[in-house]
């Protein structure tokens, strides 16, 4: 259950009060953006994407159900905004892959520092060698200790498949991480 706190600023801005809203952003702000930075390779793509979470976020206030997790449904609307941008970029992905092979962009691990707050440079490397299925579900499994059932609901897939993702994860993870103890990778939710 939230606090209530958070649970009086979903009040207030499901009643339209903008400054609510603004000060729900800020508590939500880094988690939500280290999540993306985790999903996302591009800087411009995960700015694309944040705008996109809020904006979806402020049209969904009206039909949130208080009683449900607050985290739980705004995690639900990350995925579900990575994943839309992911279609949408397949579509320019053959067009664009020949100009992305001669300008490889160069990942800025330290801009801005909220990527790396907490986060071994390694495992953060590490993690962005997975495939995208991989990192999804290992970034909720570590960075926000969902349960694989929970992982499997937010991602709208079957348990299995969420298992398969996490070892294979854990596989690549542990090959490339080589003896540091991925328990440092857990963090609890802020909110």
């Amino acid at each position: 259950m939230q606090s209530e706190y958070m649970y009086q600023l979903l009040i207030k801005t499901k009643a339209g009060d903008q400054q609510a809203f603004q000060t729900m952003y800020d508590a939500t702000y880094r988690d939500v953006y280290r999540t993306v930075s985790f999903l996302m390779d591009h800087q411009q793509d995960r700015e694309d994407v944040m705008n996109e979470i809020y904006m979806q976020m402020w049209t969904s206030l009206a039909n949130y159900d208080t009683n449900r997790p607050f985290h739980f449904w705004l995690h639900g609307l990350v995925i579900r905004q990575v994943q839309r941008f992911r279609v949408k970029s397949w579509r320019r992905f053959r067009i664009f892959e020949r100009i992305r092979i001669f300008s490889r962009e160069e990942h800025h691990w330290d801009e801005p520092t909220v990527i790396m707050e907490g986060t071994n440079r390694e495992i953060s490397q590490a993690i962005q060698k997975l495939t995208d299925k991989q990192r999804t579900v290992i970034i909720l499994r570590f960075f926000h200790d969902y349960t694989l059932e929970e992982i499997a609901t937010l991602l709208g897939i079957p348990l299995g498949t969420v298992k398969s993702r996490y070892h294979a994860g854990l596989q690549a993870l542990r090959k490339n991480i080589g003896n540091l103890p991925l328990e440092r990778m857990e963090k609890t939710n802020a909110y």
